[in-house]
């Protein structure tokens, strides 16, 4: 009980073997194979961090209801300085990871945090579905576990709801429920780091249509739960990949997976809602998931940005490039996102809303902004430095070639403008895989659906936003014309 280090979360997963597909391989202890071996290790630095010395105090915290401490991620805010702590321990994640993984387990733990607090909404359909999800949430709060999701329903037949699919579980549904609990049988995406967390969380997004009630679910189980299978997607490292030649793809991939239940029971105590439409649409709304986890992307989108705009000046400055005036604008023009990523931030905690619970939550409408356009921001991000960097992108030479006897024609044709030819090759490989290897490419896509088809995302933002103040500009333009 409490707080874990790597080693805890390690041998957590050893001692749970789950049915994981990769390859055309099954693997059971995914912490003995070598495709999991450095995604593992990526969570396992994040909880080793947060019981360091040095980090412990703002990536702690105690509960009123525990004799232990816990990670700041399962605190609810009910201060403004909760909020800032709660940003605080986020960024030392962020930053540990440059950004890069997008399912470190503050995520999980904001969004089960936003269901305890507000535990009410669950208890619509009855008092134990509320207790239920208090139960759950102290029950991971004081393991200290890892969590992820899968929201998303497979991309089968998008033009056809759940329940006129060519199969009937095609997505995941309620096959019956017995005395024990639910049966659930189909699929669901997209489960990042799935085969390496201890728990996953199932819950529907908004969307639902009348007569898919059967599809309305959400639960948490273990992992290891039997009849649970995860069918990975193809790695970009089997282990043997060179962290000299690819620094940021030989240590943060994050194995994506589709989940596929075969006859799963789910227990009751596990179970939070099912089979009401108009709940599930409106549970991200009424929970405030959208305020707290666009709080926890944006801190991770802000450290993200930070790097990339770090390594694409660095780029420049390793071949002098950044003395010309449109290099520089471009630069400039990187910097500005990062003030308005993070004045984002500060402005949604400066704004905090109360939740009528006692507890407060980060404005929607800043955050919301921020999650239409901090894909765009790293997309132009990516762009710009590709463009910078040029041929020099893709003439970079591997560490098996520097070691070898061309060794020093390396040396005098790849250095840069006052830099040895290891430390500018070293920059520009950085640089490519970070926007153009399959680890940039991946992180890139990930970034542009994160927070789901960006279309919807800033027509909701349209469609939620309290327009009046600003319509009221133009009457009172248009009256004082008129009386003039």
């Amino acid at each position: 009980m409490g707080l874990r280090s790597g080693t805890d979360f390690i041998d957590g997963l050893r001692r749970s073997p789950r049915e994981t597909w990769v390859g055309g391989r099954r693997v059971d202890d995914i912490t003995g194979d070598l495709t999991f071996r450095r995604p593992i290790q990526s969570i396992a630095q994040l909880f080793d961090l947060q019981v360091s010395p040095e980090h412990r105090e703002v990536m702690s915290y105690t509960p009123e209801d525990a004799g232990a401490v816990a990670g700041t991620s399962f605190m609810i805010p009910r201060t403004h300085a909760d909020l800032v702590k709660r940003r605080q321990a986020m960024k030392v994640w962020a930053d540990a990871t440059f950004g890069m993984v997008g399912r470190s387990p503050d995520y999980l733990n904001t969004v089960l945090m936003t269901w305890a607090e507000s535990a009410d909404f669950f208890g619509q359909r009855g008092a134990q579905f509320a207790d239920n999800v208090r139960n759950y949430y102290k029950y991971c709060r004081d393991r200290d576990l890892f969590l992820t999701h899968a929201i998303v329903n497979p991309q089968t037949d998008r033009s056809k709801g759940s329940h006129q699919q060519e199969g009937e579980f095609a997505h995941l549904g309620v096959v019956e429920e017995t005395k024990d609990g639910l049966i659930v049988r189909g699929a669901k995406m997209l489960a990042t780091h799935g085969p390496t967390a201890d728990e996953l969380l199932i819950y529907p997004q908004p969307g639902i249509r009348e007569g898919e009630e059967r599809y309305v679910l959400a639960f948490g189980i273990p992992s290891a739960t039997p009849g649970l299978r995860y069918i990975c997607r193809e790695p970009f490292d089997d282990g043997s990949m060179s962290a000299w030649d690819h620094p940021l793809g030989a240590r943060f991939e994050e194995p994506d997976a589709v989940c596929v239940f075969n006859d799963v029971l789910i227990p009751w105590d596990r179970v939070f809602l099912y089979g009401d439409v108009k709940m599930g649409n409106a549970l991200f709304a009424q929970a405030s998931i959208r305020n707290h986890t666009g709080h926890q992307t944006a801190v991770r989108g802000l450290a993200k940005t930070q790097f990339v705009t770090a390594v694409a000046i660095a780029m420049t400055r390793t071949v002098k490039s950044d003395v010309f005036l449109h290099v520089q604008e471009q630069l400039g023009e990187l910097l500005g996102y990062l003030q308005l990523i993070e004045a984002g931030i500060l402005m949604s905690e400066a704004k905090a809303e109360p939740t009528g619970r006692g507890a407060i939550r980060p404005a929607y409408a800043p955050l919301q902004a921020l999650r239409y356009h901090l894909p765009k921001f790293y997309e132009r991000m990516v762009q710009v430095t590709q463009v910078l960097g040029a041929g020099g992108l893709l003439i970079n030479p591997t560490e098996a070639d520097l070691r070898s006897a061309i060794g020093p024609d390396i040396e005098r044709y790849y250095r840069g403008a006052g830099v040895d030819a290891e430390t500018r090759t070293r920059i520009f490989k950085l640089a490519w895989d970070v926007t153009g290897t399959q680890f940039g490419q991946r992180m890139l896509q990930y970034e542009r659906y994160y927070a789901g088809d960006p279309v919807r995302v800033g027509a909701a933002y349209y469609l939620g936003y309290d327009v009046e103040p600003l319509l009221a500009m133009v009457k009172r333009a248009l009256d004082e014309t008129q009386a003039g």
